[in-house]
């Protein structure tokens, strides 16, 4: 396995000031400069749950798309929490996620279309086609046993969730203590310090 040293600017200087709409081939290009390689080709980011960064989307949270994954155990809850504020269509839902995610999850047919299929199969949201001879357009309101259904899941996951943050804040903590602490190292190390033994 080889490992490589990144050759561009601090990783920073990109993330924090990189403008709304930059291209997918700067993202790529930044990404090959810092890391060595595209995320494609990187050991940890080659996978399917990164490939919205192989392809040059740069707002794409991986962990935000993690908890919305089929197995992430959010999009049920919260597909039927927009479905209790009103009656939606299935791309007026993946909108809405999108956007409530600062666009950190990226659009899935895959994952919400089937996932809409068994809460009607369970009986917790209704669908219905706005034209019944072309059949090309569905909406899809809750029922009364979806409202139920929402009111446990909420009860079960809320705690779950708040817990959640606080592990990964904690997390998040330690890395910028690691942080510290390695960067506090480096400059003790012997001619770190210049011109102390100057004057």
């Amino acid at each position: 396995m080889k490992h490589r040293k990144h050759r561009g600017p601090p990783w920073h200087d990109f993330w924090n000031h990189a403008p709304p709409g930059r291209s997918p081939h700067e993202w790529r290009a930044m990404f090959e400069q810092f890391l060595g390689e595209p995320p494609e080709d990187h050991w940890m980011f080659g996978g399917r749950r990164f490939r919205p960064w192989q392809m040059g989307e740069w707002v794409f949270n991986p962990f935000v798309s993690m908890a919305l994954s089929k197995g992430g155990g959010l999009l049920p809850l919260y597909v039927l929490h927009l479905l209790n504020q009103k009656s939606r269509y299935g791309n007026e839902l993946m909108t809405l996620i999108t956007e409530r995610t600062g666009h950190g999850w990226v659009t899935n047919p895959g994952a919400v279309y089937p996932l809409l299929n068994e809460l009607e199969e369970q009986g917790l949201i209704l669908g219905g086609w706005d034209d019944l001879t072309r059949r090309t357009v569905r909406h899809y309101t809750i029922t009364d046993a979806g409202r139920d259904e929402l009111d446990r899941l909420r009860a079960v996951m809320k705690p779950k969730l708040k817990e959640a943050l606080e592990v990964l804040h904690d997390m998040l903590d330690d890395l910028d203590d690691m942080a510290t602490d390695i960067h506090d190292s480096r400059n003790d190390t012997p001619g770190s310090e210049k011109g102390s033994d100057d004057e």
